[in-house]
């Protein structure tokens, strides 16, 4: 019955979001709280609740202060001369600009940190794709599938998981799931070339003004493209050409640009300023130190010397202090980042709601049962490919925590009794994580969808159907090189 209700559940919630019969915050809650009663377990619904933000407060805190502290390096210009070169390289070319999306998430995501990669990725591609009219779902569903790719870093989390659980060492699983893993890579690369080819079909082939192959005037950095119509409500198309300002003040959520000339009157717009040249929260004297503080902070993140709520606390405590040392000023840029932070720590503590009641009521245990129960014995001597099947749609429906700790396990001691050996399930388990960043479960995603302006539902409808290419990928390649 539990797991006939935890399907339910799960079903329930992803209709009502994708058909935007509800908002994800009140389907987090309400869809929960109800299966809760449905299961006769409505008066604990209080403990599972609270024991739910109980384990994703600090992550809650991260993100929060993670927020502040990217919002302020965009603010003080740290990242400045990557969105030039991205700008320089993607010209106005949405073909480039889809792929240097893709290029830039699987860079920034080295760091092994989820939120940070949909920060900055966005904050320098979102100006591109809002000017230029592109599709937003495309960055978000690129982003989003080149990061679970690369998800599977050793101090990313689930391998390191994978290696917890069944005892084994993360280099063992990792580094011959390399080559696999660097398909599913180029595989990405595909795709973001795939959707930047059909965008610059719906677009036309735009050209970029020659001023922006130079450093940006005083003025603003210009896009040429075509356009349509006058006024904010321009329309892109074939041969004509007009200029578009990418320029602002740094407010809002940090990823943001307003337009120059005429263009002043997209409802959008207000809320999209940034990479003025001239912005007043630029701190080029600071340049080097900010540099060495983001460093410095990835660094300590990598080698685990303190958690990392409490890094990007000290982190961005000090990014204030040092950068803008004037309290009126702290405040201006605390409340600039303060919609995102609501917005995502609102979400994740929602979340907490839904997992919550997930694992309190047992719906997790029984649905993971039921799925290891459907496996047939003639599978036995393929258990990695089927562990690796399974690893799509059980850490899209589950914590990467509940998979690797309560399933894994499970399907490694299958396995052995068919002569399969743990670090095979092990390698296997990993190839659903190019789905698994989409996860309505993963709070990062949250980041992403939220700093995009991109409703949760289209994402999942556009991106769900990538991501499970790609850790098909992954797996075929895996089998391919005899990894598993």
């Amino acid at each position: 019955m539990l797991t006939i209700l935890g399907f339910a559940m799960i079903a329930t919630f992803l209709v009502l979001i994708m058909t935007k019969k509800m908002s994800p915050i009140a389907a987090l809650v309400l869809i929960p709280a109800l299966f809760c009663v449905a299961v006769g377990q409505g008066a604990q619904l209080g403990d599972y609740v609270i024991e739910g933000v109980g384990n994703l407060a600090p992550t809650a805190a991260m993100l929060m202060f993670a927020i502040v502290y990217f919002g302020v390096m965009i603010d003080v210009g740290l990242f400045d001369p990557i969105v030039r070169g991205i700008l320089k390289f993607c010209q106005a070319d949405p073909m480039r600009i889809v792929v240097g999306t893709a290029v830039l998430a699987a860079i920034v995501s080295l760091d092994g940190d989820g939120s940070t990669t949909f920060m900055i990725t966005v904050s320098a591609m979102y100006p591109l794709y809002k000017r230029l009219k592109m599709s937003l779902v495309v960055m978000t569903g690129v982003a989003a599938t080149a990061n679970g790719v690369m998800n599977t870093l050793p101090w990313g989390g689930p391998t390191a998981r994978a290696a917890t659980a069944l005892k084994l060492d993360a280099s063992e699983i990792f580094v011959p799931m390399i080559p696999a893993l660097a398909m599913g890579l180029l595989a990405v690369f595909v795709l973001a070339y795939v959707l930047g080819i059909r965008e610059r079909k719906r677009l036309g082939m735009l050209t970029l003004d020659e001023a922006l192959a130079r450093e940006p005037r005083p003025e603003a950095e210009t896009v040429s493209a075509g356009t349509g119509g006058t006024g904010g409500k321009d329309r892109l198309r074939k041969g004509a050409a007009a200029s578009v300002s990418v320029s602002g003040t740094g407010t809002g959520s940090g990823a943001s640009a307003s337009t120059g000339g005429t263009e002043n009157a997209d409802e959008d717009d207000d809320a999209f300023q940034g990479l003025d040249p001239n912005r007043p929260t630029l701190r080029p004297k600071l340049y080097w130190f900010n540099a060495g503080l983001t460093a410095a902070l990835l660094t300590a993140m990598i080698m685990e010397l303190l958690p990392i709520p409490v890094l990007f606390l000290l982190g961005a405590a000090l990014a204030l202090t040092v950068n803008f040392p004037h309290m009126p000023d702290q405040r201006a840029r605390i409340a600039a980042h303060a919609d995102n932070v609501l917005n995502v720590s609102g979400m994740v503590f929602a979340a907490a709601v839904f997992t919550g009641v997930l694992t309190g009521t047992g719906m997790v245990e029984h649905m993971a049962d039921w799925v290891v129960g459907t496996v047939p014995d003639a599978m036995g001597p393929h258990m990695a490919i089927v562990t690796g099947l399974l690893s799509l749609p059980l850490t899209y429906f589950m914590s990467n925590d509940g998979f690797y700790f309560g399933v894994l396990p499970v399907l490694a001691e299958a396995g052995a009794a068919h002569g399969v050996s743990p670090v095979e399930i092990a390698r296997a388990s990993l190839a659903g994580q190019a789905l698994h960043m989409s996860s309505p479960l993963v709070p990062a995603v949250y980041v992403l969808v939220g700093m995009a302006k991109v409703e949760f539902g289209d994402h999942t409808r556009f991106t769900v159907k990538w991501a499970v290419l790609t850790s098909l990928v992954v797996l075929a390649a895996g089998i391919l090189f005899g990894i598993m």
